[in-house]
């Protein structure tokens, strides 16, 4: 009996390991499996992760790089309209060199012409400010031949010095000059007035006298013109009022 309880007892405890060992297995396995299961959740959503910053990040690039290339279409469209406008330029300015070529070839000759006509025009005026209307005169000569200025400032001083001339028609001035009479050099005061006549009168009043231009000399004048002519004077200096003088002129010439 004593044995049979041992073996009873034996066989519980070998039941009861055998009990446990047997429903024991399946649960370890089931913690390992969910152990594995959320180590490999863990990673796959690291994963997951990291592919999604990666895939923003290569979206901000892609984003980066399309700006950079609308800035460049950009930029690039820019340069060529401003390339197609300095070829135009250029090509404008090819054609204005090529004029002014033509321009310079035909305008030297042109210069040189206004400057003789102007020289016989100074001789067969009235002989006022001979010496400054002849010092203008040789500086435009000297200035044509020059190599270092253009030859659009020779040609503005030019026209400079026909409008001074042309000016000289439109006003009367009084000046003070050395002429010759008879042989002897004196100092006279002068009237201009505009190109229609000029006058002398010695400065003490003393002789009084025209240019005759028919004659090309000088002739005196009646002393009753003495006065009148004083008065001429100090109104073309400003000295008094502007008021009527009575003075003989030229008869207009004949146009034939």
């Amino acid at each position: 009996m004593l044995f049979l309880r041992r073996s009873f007892i034996g066989l519980a405890g070998l039941f009861s390991l055998s009990a446990s060992t047997a429903f024991g297995d399946p649960l370890n396995q089931a913690i390992d499996i969910d152990l594995t299961t959320n180590k490999a959740a863990v990673s796959s959503q690291k994963s997951i992760d990291d592919a999604s910053d990666q895939t923003q990040k290569m979206l901000e690039e892609y984003r980066s790089a399309t700006r950079h290339a609308e800035t460049l279409q950009t930029y690039n469209a820019h340069l060529k309209e401003l390339l197609n406008s300095q070829l135009a330029e250029k090509a404008s300015m090819q054609t204005q060199l090529s004029q002014i070529e033509v321009t310079e070839r035909e305008i030297v000759p042109l210069i040189l012409k206004m400057i003789t006509s102007l020289e016989q025009f100074i001789q067969l005026d009235l002989p006022f400010l001979p010496e400054e209307r002849q010092e203008r005169l040789t500086q435009l000569k000297l200035l044509v031949n020059r190599a270092d200025v253009t030859e659009a400032e020779k040609f503005r001083r030019i026209l400079e010095a026909f409008q001074v001339e042309n000016d000289y028609g439109n006003t009367i001035e009084a000046y003070r000059a050395d002429i010759d009479l008879n042989g002897t050099t004196s100092s006279v005061d002068f009237l201009r007035l505009g190109r229609v006549a000029l006058y002398y009168q010695r400065l003490d009043g003393s002789e009084s006298g025209f240019w005759n231009k028919e004659k090309k000399q000088w002739e005196t004048l009646s002393s009753s013109y003495r006065t009148t002519l004083r008065n001429g004077l100090r109104i073309a200096r400003k000295e008094t009022a502007p008021d009527m003088l009575k003075l003989p002129v030229a008869a207009p010439e004949t146009v034939q």
